[in-house]
């Protein structure tokens, strides 16, 4: 497997390279001049549309949108269904009510996995539909199965209302047809909710000033997405298999003060404090670990030196008593399994436009969905924890490279 270039890398060479044409004259670099700036007006001029946000006030629930740059806001009877005067979120009401997400759900028949939307809703649906999970119209058609979002749905990409709204669906549909959609958190979720917005789109930045909130208080707890999101698990254990966005780190148990994981206590922990900022944490230890590089939103002790043992891994599957533990968060070119098959990696790279995997289960047999259509076999490899894998991008590499020249000091 390839090592993948860093997504900024071939971004920062195409626009530090000056371009040169047989034959050149004066004129060319004015006209280039030209053409580039007629090109950004074009960009500029982009119609900004995004929504609804739908704010739960005293007297009444209003669903707004930003269409064309102009708001547009509607107030929503109990029940009514969701009317776009913009923009593709529509054809739907809002929850009754959004219970808390389950902590571990019974083994389903089939079950279908994908992590990393980072806004990426055009490609997202495309991967479903090609593997029969949603039908041509992007309504559920996986029956009785369930589908798994293993985190960061925000961030990056141009689409982030549109891909929560599609999820927030998709599990309405799923729920009545007797499958389940469950979106677990992850970093670039938490991050916004708590004002962390360096990699938020200029077009969320807008939106929000338009609005005259901020871009946490859109999913703020007077909001339906904002009480959605805050009921949503952080680890889910599904049947044999565990989903978490970054990892298990060894050291959980430890933090959690206990020997045998409660899932329950540990999603319930996240949840009090999802949104809370870094430093505001402080007063916990507990929950700042939870939420820092070794805690489940985070952690890449599966890819990273020094990584986790086999030994240490199967002490975790003990612990949750489960098969293998399915993680996002580490991209990598397609799913991949590690440590013989105990520990799978599905950022297929989603969030870079590339088309996306979803990680298949059924009949015992794990699969890899193409975005073509086709499914492959994933083995379970030869990984044991011992060879260092090679790393996605250049922090890896970095991180590599110091662990080693750390190691040659030592006595």
């Amino acid at each position: 497997m390839s090592t993948r270039l860093p997504s900024h890398f071939g971004s920062e060479n195409r626009t530090n390279a000056r371009v040169f044409f047989p034959h050149q004259k004066p004129f060319m670099p004015l006209l280039l001049a030209t053409l580039l700036a007629l090109i950004s007006l074009c960009a500029a001029a982009e119609p900004l549309i995004d929504g609804p946000y739908v704010l739960h006030q005293e007297k009444a629930t209003q669903a707004i949108w930003v269409c064309d740059g102009e708001v547009k806001s509607v107030t929503l009877a109990t029940g009514a269904k969701l009317v776009a005067p913009c923009g593709s979120v529509t054809g739907f009401a809002l929850n009754a009510g959004n219970p808390i997400a389950p902590d571990q759900l019974p083994q389903p028949r089939r079950w279908a996995a994908v992590s990393d939307i980072h806004g990426q809703t055009t490609s997202l649906l495309s991967l479903l539909r090609a593997q029969k999970i949603i039908d041509a119209g992007n309504q559920w058609a996986l029956g009785d199965g369930v589908l798994v979002i293993n985190g960061d749905v925000f961030s990056r990409g141009p689409q982030q209302t549109e891909a929560l709204w599609a999820i927030y669906r998709l599990a309405q549909e799923a729920e009545a047809a007797g499958g389940s959609v469950q979106m677990v958190l992850g970093n670039h979720d938490s991050m916004v909710l708590r004002g962390d917005l360096r990699y938020q789109p200029s077009k969320y930045l807008e939106v929000a000033k338009l609005l005259q909130r901020s871009v946490p208080e859109l999913y703020g707890k007077d909001t339906e997405l904002g009480r959605w999101l805050r009921t949503r698990a952080t680890v889910l254990k599904l049947g044999d298999t565990l989903f978490v966005h970054g990892g298990i780190s060894p050291e959980l148990p430890k933090q959690m003060h206990t020997q045998m994981p409660d899932l329950a206590a540990l999603n319930a922990k996240i949840r009090a404090r999802l949104g809370d900022s870094r430093e505001a944490l402080r007063d916990d230890p507990q929950a700042s670990w939870l939420f820092a590089t070794n805690g489940p939103l985070w952690h890449r002790g599966y890819f990273r030196l020094p990584r986790a043992s086999s030994a240490e891994i199967d002490a975790l599957l003990k612990q949750f008593d489960v098969r293998r533990i399915v993680v996002g968060h580490t991209t990598r070119d397609e799913i991949v399994s590690l440590y013989g098959g105990r520990v799978i990696s599905i950022d297929a790279a989603l969030k870079d436009g590339a088309p996306g995997e979803v990680l298949l289960w059924e009949d015992n047999r794990l699969q890899r969905g193409l975005a073509s259509g086709s499914r492959k076999i994933l083995p379970a490899g030869d990984d044991d924890g011992t060879v260092n894998q090679l790393f996605p991008d250049a922090e890896d590499r970095a991180a590599a490279a110091k662990a080693a020249n750390e190691a040659k000091k030592k006595p």
